[in-house]
């Protein structure tokens, strides 16, 4: 049977990175399932149920001997995947087979681990998070001084500088990375509750005593590196917490649709180039073109996992008191496609940032036809200022700019407000005092400064405390 016979996600197949599949392969899945009966059984043991050290280490030398055979046996037979696995174990694990899962529900295994799948997750996203802004905060260093026309809806604005602009985009990704934070230190373990939450099932097993249940929930946290449980639940976790986790990389997708936009429309005015191996393709039809396929993926993938949010949010929402199963097979895809699709989106964005040509020769271009009519309003100051009627001049620069307009649009012509100014005698002022009034340094306002205390405020301390934690390689496969 060929591997290509079947449907392959492609988060998998084409965009995500080997890590992030890793987290939310069967092996990790699985292996987590029996670490968690490893802490069940033991911490049973500690609280003086009659389970034997031998029967723990017997478990504990096994959870990396998963037989997927049997267990897909198993389950074709009891259809319940837990069990299934329950028994698999057990074949590997004669002694101890007894006692695996005792006490608990499959939710056990299953919200516990989906759990420590996603804070797993957060941190590699996390990675990838700080590695996109330390791109993007060095493209905004070499860039915080280079003059780029502003757009205020898609039309010529103030002009700003280039770095300025990368600072906006590594605004959003900090506050991204402040979401993530909250919502990784607010993470806690399901523990082990029971059937409906109240732990009646361990009261039993305690003889009553309400302490060693209490105690259960904390030792399973400890042993699995958890801070500890939510206090109260049902038999699940809110399903609130997926909701949570998946706000965070939809607001991430939300910063990268942003900069992708803004990539793909400095794209079609030839202002940035995204990375162009050689022998790329930009269109199977027209072999000049240079497409922003990478912006364009970004933009694609972030609505995927902008409208993916709309799963937890129903599941949550439609939760029958303790438990309903309506929201199993939903979690398996909605949650893991999520992180694949968010880690495919950040390894994007860094390798457009980092590897991306910027052309101020352009950009010069653009400003200079634009400048004329944005000086204006300092032509006219300096003019009155040196003895000139003020509404008088108002009207001639009317009448010059509109009928310049009119010649750039109707014609094609350039840009010849100046000239027209300076030949007017009304103003009073050559064409070097108008090349001097239209330097565009002086429209930039505080946009380097602004960009360089913005790096040496925000981004440069909190890049110092990630310390080196960042993906070393991004590597894309498209």
């Amino acid at each position: 049977m060929s591997n290509k016979e079947f449907y392959e996600s492609p988060l998998c197949s084409r965009y995500a990175g080997d890590e992030m599949k890793r987290i939310f392969s069967p092996d990790r899945k699985f292996s987590t399932w029996r670490k968690l009966w490893v802490a069940l059984a033991e911490a049973e043991m500690e609280l003086g149920i009659p389970i034997t050290k031998e029967q723990v280490e017997e478990l504990r030398e096994n959870i990396f001997n998963i037989d997927y055979d049997a267990a897909a046996r198993y389950e074709k037979e009891v259809r319940h995947d837990v069990m299934a696995h329950v028994k698999a174990y057990g074949d590997v694990c004669p002694n101890a087979a007894g006692i695996i899962h005792l006490g608990a529900t499959s939710c056990y295994v299953g919200d516990n681990t989906d759990l420590i799948l996603m804070r797993e997750a957060l941190l590699e996203i996390r990675k990838l998070l700080v590695t996109a802004i330390r791109a993007a905060a060095e493209f905004a260093r070499e860039n915080a001084d280079v003059p780029t026309l502003a757009y205020t809806h898609f039309q010529a604005a103030q002009p700003t500088t280039v770095g300025k602009r990368a600072v906006l985009w590594i605004q959003d990704l900090v506050s991204d990375l402040s979401s993530l934070e909250f919502r990784l230190d607010g993470l806690r373990l399901l523990g082990c509750k029971g059937t409906t939450g109240t732990g009646a099932s361990f009261l039993k097993l305690f003889e009553g005593d309400h302490e060693k249940v209490k105690k259960l929930d904390s030792l399973i946290a400890e042993k699995m590196n958890f801070p500890g449980c939510y206090p109260v639940s049902c038999q699940t976790y809110s399903r609130k917490v997926d909701f949570d986790v998946l706000s965070v990389l939809a607001g991430i997708a939300q910063s990268a649709a942003k900069f992708s936009n803004d990539i793909r429309l400095l794209s079609h005015l030839k202002e940035f180039d995204e990375p162009f191996e050689k022998g790329q393709i930009g269109s199977s039809a027209m072999a000049y073109k240079r497409n922003p396929m990478r912006s364009e993926r970004i933009m694609s993938l972030a609505r995927y996992v902008m409208t993916d949010l709309l799963n937890p949010a129903f599941t949550a929402a439609s939760q029958w008191f303790e438990r309903t199963l309506d929201d199993s097979a939903n979690k398996r895809i909605s949650v893991p496609e999520a992180f694949l699709a968010t880690d495919a989106i950040l390894r994007l964005m860094t390798n457009v940032i980092s590897g991306g040509s910027v052309y101020p020769g352009v950009m010069k271009r653009h400003l200079d036809e634009e400048i004329p009519f944005i000086a204006t309003e300092n032509v006219l100051m300096y003019c009155t200022k040196n003895g000139g009627n003020r509404q008088e001049l108002h009207e001639a620069i009317r009448e010059h700019s509109v009928a310049c307009a009119k010649e750039i649009k109707l014609n094609g012509a350039g840009n010849d407000l100046l000239d027209r100014i300076a030949g007017d005698p009304r103003f009073g002022i050559t064409r070097e005092e108008l090349d001097r009034l239209c330097d565009v340094r002086s429209f930039v306002g505080r946009a380097p400064e602004q960009t360089r205390e913005y790096l040496s405020e925000v981004v440069d301390p909190l890049l110092e405390k990630y310390g080196g934690e960042q993906t070393e390689e991004i590597e894309i496969n498209v």
